[in-house]
């Protein structure tokens, strides 16, 4: 059987009932009255042959020998690290977690929020902070956001006055200090780059960014540095080494009103860049305005204790245009695999790691000393800097070195760094001292011991943390591997995921995530390799990026591809970014308004705005598409200042609008650029693209279209392509020579490919389906949204269809008027599928009061009448409620989800059987999810605010 056949759900015999039900003759003719033919594609895809699983996995490891694997000590914010087997094999390859969706249904995912809990307890203990956040994308966007956070809460009189200047060390890494200033000009933020020691502080200043320790390894005392900050109401943020944390001073106690960075060290691999969770702390005073998400701890409505994700009305899908980030996904798999591995080594293993990496940090220090090399600083934890002595030079260094296969950080002719990690061992040292040796003319050194335990740390006492950490009992619990894998386990059950039933979610694309796309990333040949080594070491991943780049831009159409924007999000700000540029370039700086219809994604108007657009917003009409004339109207108002037009298609609400070439037309008369937000993708493969269409510039949610799981929230990929005219444009890198275009805007991730390794992914997705494959299973995904629109529509209105009457890959079922009659929410609905065994569609997105639903190409039909069988049963228990059969205010759909503790409790006094309540179909008597929680109570969750692992009865006063 091929690959594609495993992708797919349906057999043929199953596709011809579903066809029948539909009442159409084939899939050619379903999908001729669904996408207009003026945009189909006139030929097949131009891509290889499709491989079969075995030929692939076969193909990944040719891929992944292709790299080589030297002892690399780069440092520059990644570190190799040693993954925990029971983490690994429990978690980082274990579908229960990585097929997951962000926890925005609490009820269903405490065994994940409850992880990312441990995550943040992690981190606000380890920089003494009081609030932290579930995680960003990378260390450089972390920077980012503390400075957009800082600019946004700039005091009355700070904006009064336009202040507007940021300091930031010249010590920061390069890669964030990048992102920074790309970020701090669309909003005219002035960046001054100097020495914090010769730093003046003033009133003309709103914010400061600082490493610690530096680029250069120097770990310093920073209180005085941040109290004269605050003397002149200067926020100060601080980019730590988490680990580092264990035994220095956290920056919490001198003050700071931020802490970020990367915690890929904690057990996460390289990955040539990523996926890794940045960590993202602050003081209270900024829960407001926080980047990403916070979960905290409620109560369900049973006053037992529950999680959820905390104050969501701060995010971009609500404030749109006001929010101050356009965080749309965060890193939660990897944060959970690095609070697990704070979990599993617990306070005394985390700190004797880090101990350990310093003590081998500062004995190499000396040795190297002695051997006459000039050490910058003795105020450490991993990485030295280093001047050679007169008569070498990194040159030679660096060829000596690559002959016994070591990279180190070479900074300039004279100078280099070495960072030391969890898996340097004696015979590295010994390497490393060899190699030196060879230099300086000695004798071949044998380490015969641990030689590191003798030294004596130089760090002085001022910056060495005082107290204990990890201090939760969580950290102490499980550091056997049975008691970690029964933990990780527990969890796990309590969560609901692709492993038990289909995740509906429209514009969420919730598909098969195939073990053999997976199995190559966890090779050491792909995990292993940091992102900064020479490129002559990277030759597997430079030939599969560059095939997956021509394969992406065969399938949209667009000539040019960057792969670096490591979210969905990330991709509309590059891809707006790069149309800015393309203006600026032509000399229209006045080019400034970015249309968005009103049905968009809330992260289209929060990107334009970070682009430094003004967002101007175009009506729908009645059939849920793009008002054209409203849109002509408004691109001829703003002909001379229209910078671009972002548009989903096909759109938010399931149709393919006949009208879009008109659109893009429109734009283009006008002088602006069209952005195709590529979130619908997976109805467009093989049949037609963005380019053909006559978009600019699309960027593609990998983590949706391209098979990469969505890992309960993160991570995700969003790369853009581009038309030719914008690929000089395309984003850069300061840390890889030939990343980007000849006038590249600045990086978008600290990585030159973002999260490189999950691209494997994608890669084998389109390598394993091919053409033909491609095509069907876009055929597939339209013939399974159509299925449940023709048994459903009976039951449901279905809000909107195309001018064939079908849907796209996605429908919206109205629920607006069962509140009417009955009082039933439509998130009563979605409770309710919980004790059917099904995570809920998208409720009230785009339409409040609707459910969007997207089945996909994989499930199979039994799966789909599962599904449609539970929403005609739970049509009818609000029928019921209508006909006065059973009680408005207490009923099956207002007490769900019901729990096995409920159910099974002496006191049932509900006006309908246990049976009814838990039982109503007969599918469930095969096997049935029991949700662990009840109904959670999102406002009592944000009145009192607490996201640490403390128990709740401890704060249900401390209201805030």
């Amino acid at each position: 059987m091929n690959f594609s056949d495993r992708h797919i759900g349906l057999t043929s015999k199953e596709r011809n009932e579903m066809l029948n039900k539909i009442g159409v003759e084939s899939i050619t003719e379903l999908i001729n009255k669904t996408i207009p033919s003026n945009i189909r594609l006139k030929k097949d895809l131009d891509l290889a042959p499709a491989m079969s699983e075995f030929e692939y996995l076969a193909h990944a490891n040719a891929i992944a020998s292709k790299n080589k694997l030297f002892k690399t000590y780069i440092g520059t914010g990644y570190y190799n690290t040693i993954t925990p087997s029971v983490i690994l094999r429990n978690i980082f390859e274990n579908p229960g977690w990585y097929t997951a969706y962000t926890p925005y249904q609490a009820e269903i995912s405490q065994g994940r929020l409850e992880a990312l809990l441990n995550f943040q307890t992690m981190v606000m203990d380890l920089t003494k902070m009081p609030l932290a956040n579930a995680s960003l994308l990378d260390e450089a966007t972390a920077a980012a956001e503390a400075m957009l956070m800082f600019y946004h809460s700039r005091s009355r009189d700070q904006k009064k006055n336009n202040i507007n200047k940021l300091f930031i060390s010249e010590n920061v890494f390069p890669q964030t200090l990048e992102v920074v200033a790309g970020r701090a000009e669309n909003l005219d933020i002035e960046i001054v780059i100097g020495k914090p020691e010769e730093f003046t502080a003033s009133a003309e200043f709103f914010g400061a960014l600082v490493q610690y320790p530096d680029s250069f390894g120097v770990a310093k005392d920073l209180g005085e540095f941040i109290g004269n900050a605050h003397a002149l109401d200067i926020k100060v943020g601080v980019a730590a080494d988490l680990l580092s944390l264990a035994i220095l001073t956290p920056p919490g106690e001198w003050g700071a009103d931020a802490v970020f960075g990367n915690t890929q060290r904690f057990g996460v691999p390289l990955g040539y860049g990523g996926p890794h969770a940045a960590y993202f702390a602050t003081k209270e005073e900024f829960k407001r305005a926080i980047p990403g998400r916070i979960i905290g701890i409620s109560k369900d409505v049973d006053g037992n204790k529950a999680l959820r994700m905390a104050l969501q009305t701060r995010e971009q899908h609500i404030k749109r245009d006001k929010a101050t980030s356009n965080i749309c996904t965060a890193q939660a798999l990897l944060a959970i695999m690095a609070g697990m591995y704070a979990v599993y080594h617990g306070p005394t293993g985390i700190k004797q790691i880090a101990q350990t990496i310093h003590l081998k940090t500062t004995y190499l220090a000396k040795e190297l000393a002695a051997f006459g090399f000039q050490l910058n600083s003795k105020q450490f934890f991993d990485t030295i800097t280093l001047t050679a002595p007169t008569g070498i030079n990194t040159e030679i260094i660096e060829s000596i070195a690559l002959e016994h296969e070591v990279n180190l950080n070479y900074l300039s002719e004279s100078t280099f760094s070495i960072s030391i990690d969890e898996t340097t061992t004696r015979a590295d040292l010994q390497l490393l001292l060899n190699i030196f040796s060879e230099l300086t003319g000695g004798k071949e050194i044998t380490l015969t011991n641990d030689a590191w335990n003798n030294t004596q740390s130089d760090l002085p006492n001022t910056i060495l943390r005082n107290g204990d950490i990890l201090t939760h009992p969580v950290f102490s619990s499980y550091h056997t591997e049975t008691k970690m894998m029964r933990y990780i386990k527990r969890l796990e059950n309590k969560d609901l995921s692709l492993v038990h039933s289909m995740i509906s979610l429209g514009s969420c694309t919730m598909k098969l995530n195939a073990a053999s796309e997976l199995i190559p990333v966890s090779l050491p040949g792909l995990s292993q390799l940091h992102p900064f080594v020479p490129i002559d070491q990277a030759a597997g991943y430079t030939e599969m990026l560059k095939q997956l780049s021509d394969d992406l831009c065969e399938i949209t159409g667009f000539p040019g591809m960057s792969l670096q924007p490591n979210s969905g999000a990330q991709g509309e700000y590059a891809g707006l970014m790069v149309i800015k540029a393309y203006h600026v370039n032509n000399g229209d700086t006045q080019r400034k308004i970015c249309l968005i219809p009103s049905s968009a994604h809330g992260t289209n108007p929060a990107s334009a705005v970070m682009a430094g657009m003004k967002v101007v917003v175009v009506k729908c009409d009645e059939s849920g598409n793009v008002d054209v004339n409203d849109l002509k109207a408004k691109a001829e108002q703003y002909k001379n200042e229209l910078s671009a037009l972002m548009i989903t298609y096909p759109s938010t609400h399931g149709v393919f609008e006949s009208s879009i070439t008109e659109i893009t037309a429109i734009i283009h008369e006008n002088g602006g650029q069209v952005y195709m937000d590529g979130a619908n993708m997976n109805a467009q493969v093989g049949l037609t693209n963005p380019g053909n269409i006559g978009a600019d510039v699309c960027h593609l949610n990998l983590h949706k279209t391209f098979a990469i799981p969505h890992g309960g929230g993160g991570p995700g990929m969003g790369p853009i392509g581009v038309a030719k005219h914008l690929i000089p444009f395309l984003p850069g890198s300061p840390n890889m020579e030939g990343i980007g275009g000849e006038k590249a805007i600045k990086s978008i991730s600290g990585a030159p490919y973002g999260s490189a390794s999950i691209l494997t992914i994608s890669y084998g997705y389109i390598k394993m389906l091919g053409a033909k494959g491609l095509k069907a299973s876009t055929e597939a995904a339209i013939l399974n949204a159509n299925y449940l629109k023709a048994n459903l529509e009976a039951h449901y209105p279905v809000l909107y269809t195309g001018e064939g009457g079908t849907v796209a890959h996605e429908m919206i079922l109205d629920c607006r008027n069962f509140k009417k009659d009955t009082k039933i929410e439509v998130g009563d609905i979605a409770k309710r599928l919980i004790d059917y065994g099904f995570h809920a569609p998208t409720v009230s997105f785009p339409v409040a009061g609707t459910l969007m639903i997207e089945p996909t190409e994989s499930e199979d039909k039994a799966e789909l009448d599962r599904f449609i069988d539970a929403m005609i049963h739970i049509r009818a228990e609000i029928a019921a409620i209508a006909a006065g059969k059973a009680d408005p205010e207490n009923n099956v759909l207002v007490n769900a989800p019901h729990t096995a503790t409920m159910v099974m409790s002496d006191n049932w006094d509900m006006p309908y059987s246990r049976k009814q309540a838990a039982y109503p179909i007969d599918y469930l008597n095969d096997w049935k999810y029991w949700v662990p929680v009840r109904r959670v109570d999102d406002a009592f969750g944000d009145r009192n605010l607490m996201c640490s692992c403390a128990p709740i009865e401890a704060y249900i006063e401390a209201e805030v």
